[in-house]
């Protein structure tokens, strides 16, 4: 038996089964977490969903923001959902849509298991949040997006604001989890997001960090496994392991065995196409 983590698959069909095919994947025994973002991107997301949701009973998934924003269409009018990419139109026009849109839904923004002693997110815990905090923050919005006024939930979840904090409450609170768990790269010592920032470690400004390694966060008694960041590439340390190394851009589709001491990792390459270039940063005024 193993257990495997899987990065970020963005709608790579051929790669997720070769890699699959290189782990020896047996449903019988074995089982595996995706990190989010399952769709968008890859050219094949139908297929990828499909996959994925054939092996229900032997995966674990939390939510990305693609899936969510995936999710957040399928509210839409038909005219909003014809302006969005054809890999995202593949899953609304197919016939299993319904279904596959139903299940995707009730997955979690953070799987716990203790007994592991893994927690998988897509991207990030803020600053102050203990494992135990982030379990309690996850369900609460869960359990909103599993009830019958989840449209309203998904009408509301975009924008960056506002800050975490304890007091927020309904659109602003499940907006602010949501963020966190599935936009997360750099923040501020306080928590505060630094959306526009995407690049590797040390090409953000001075005051933020990653959020696995703000001075004075949270000691956490679980090791985490991510995805989301493609730019950080596999990354190991701080208790994190990050995952998502490109394979929808030019890179790889990795997957880091859970249930062992050992650290193993086996990869596959992605997709032969590279990455868009960085948006450049608009140019701060000098002071006079």
């Amino acid at each position: 038996m193993a257990v495997w983590a899987i990065g970020d698959l963005q709608g790579c069909y051929d790669v997720t089964q070769r890699l699959l095919e290189k782990l020896r994947f047996d449903p019988a025994v074995d089982r595996l977490w995706f990190c989010g973002d399952l769709v968008n991107r890859g050219g094949q997301s139908v297929e990828t969903l499909r996959l994925v949701h054939s092996l229900r009973d032997h995966c674990e998934v939390v939510l990305g923001n693609h899936d969510l924003s995936l999710l957040a269409v399928s509210e839409r009018t038909p005219e909003e959902q014809r302006r969005v990419n054809p890999d995202l139109q593949g899953v609304l026009s197919a016939p299993d849509a319904p279904e596959l849109l139903a299940w995707l839904r009730g997955r979690e923004l953070c799987h716990v298991d203790r007994g592991l002693g893994w927690m998988m997110v897509h991207a990030g815990l803020a600053p102050k949040w203990t494992t135990q905090m982030a379990e309690k923050h996850a369900r609460e919005v869960e359990a909103r997006l599993r009830g019958e006024h989840y449209p309203r939930l998904l009408r509301h979840m975009y924008g960056d604001g506002p800050d975490w904090g304890p007091h927020l409450k309904g659109n602003d609170r499940d907006r602010a989890i949501i963020n966190i768990f599935t936009r997360m790269r750099y923040c501020s010592p306080r928590g505060r997001i630094a959306f526009d920032q995407k690049g590797p470690p040390g090409s953000q400004p001075p005051g933020l960090y990653p959020w696995f390694c703000v001075p004075g966060h949270a000691a956490r008694d679980l090791k985490i496994v991510c995805g989301h960041w493609s730019t950080l590439g596999l990354f190991i340390g701080n208790g994190v392991h990050a995952i998502d190394t490109g394979a929808v851009w030019s890179g790889k589709l990795t997957a880091l065995q859970l249930d062992t001491d050992e650290l193993r990792v086996v990869q596959v390459p992605g997709r032969d196409v590279p990455a868009p270039a960085p948006k450049p940063r608009p140019a701060r005024p000098r002071p006079r």
